[in-house]
């Protein structure tokens, strides 16, 4: 496995497993099997409603805690400082951990900036509490970072964002390097451009499948190591064990210069996920339960 070294030193798995959408009653089979398959990375979030499953599965494996690094998110229902502290006592909670590896914001929270920035400030409180050993944020744009860089004290170690050959926002990814943010990319082989697309998904594309042919790998294999490749962290999500050792087996092939600009020719501009400026607590808010 290829690790990457965050702005504050610690050391995290480049490819990680992620259980978004995943039904809390096939999580803990999926993130067992991830974890047999060598994954060392786990990205979940509280608005997942599946980190009690995460945490079981961990648990279960037999391994070291500190051989796995836990990822989850703070969801906007819960910004604000005693909120968001509050927030990690229903994570830690629900994973039974003391202690999160990487605790990030789940978006920005545009109309509410002050809520945000509380939030931020909680994440900061905890990291110099030791509760957690990074913190981040996820689908923050330039504007967001400069907002929130205007008063935080900790610079973000990750902006998890949408990031595939079909969206590869140039400008978040260069707004993360200038400032030493990690880019972690979600949705990183474009599964969402076959349940929201509108054309040809980028499991289908002919420059990606003859990338593959070439490799003698998936397109899913080509992307991965795209992202790798590019500096970029990587979390693919699956339930099928073929599917989760296949999004693994990475490691073993380097794609050319020419392929990498090929991957990169293929963005479209057009966002999978929901547009930022669009989150609000009133569209976006739900109930976190307690742990």
């Amino acid at each position: 496995m290829q690790n990457l070294t965050l702005n504050n030193g610690v050391t995290m798995p480049a490819l990680g497993f992620g259980v978004f959408q995943t039904p809390p009653d096939v999580t803990e089979q999926a993130v067992t099997t991830a974890l047999q398959s060598g994954y060392r990375l786990i990205d979940t979030a509280a608005a997942y409603a599946n980190e009690r499953e995460v945490g079981n599965a961990i648990r279960n494996s037999g391994l070291p805690r500190d051989e796995v690094f836990v990822e989850t998110k703070v969801w906007i229902s819960d910004y604000g400082y005693d909120q968001t502290l509050n927030a990690f006592d229903k994570s830690a909670g629900k994973l039974g951990v003391e202690t999160i590896d990487l605790f990030i914001l789940h978006q920005a929270l545009p109309g509410r900036l002050d809520l945000t920035l509380e939030a931020y400030r909680a994440l900061e409180t905890l990291l110099a509490d030791g509760k957690v050993r990074a913190i981040g944020v996820s689908n923050f744009m330039p504007e967001h970072l400069d907002a929130l860089l205007k008063q935080a004290s900790v610079v973000p170690a990750v902006n998890q964002v949408e990031v595939h050959p079909y969206f590869t926002q140039p400008a978040v990814q260069a707004a993360d390097a200038a400032r030493g943010i990690l880019t972690q990319a979600w949705s990183p082989i474009g599964g969402i451009t076959s349940y929201r697309g509108t054309g040809t998904s980028t499991f289908d594309d002919p420059s990606i499948t003859a990338i593959a042919t070439a490799h003698g790998k998936t397109p899913a294999q080509v992307m991965l190591r795209w992202h790798l490749q590019q500096g970029r962290s990587a979390i693919p999500k699956s339930v099928r064990p073929q599917r989760i050792a296949e999004n693994i087996d990475v490691f073993d092939f380097q794609l050319t210069p020419a392929e990498l600009e090929a991957l990169d020719a293929l963005d479209t501009g057009t966002r999978g996920g929901p547009e930022p400026d669009a989150i609000t607590l009133e569209a976006f808010g739900r109930d976190i339960p307690e742990a």
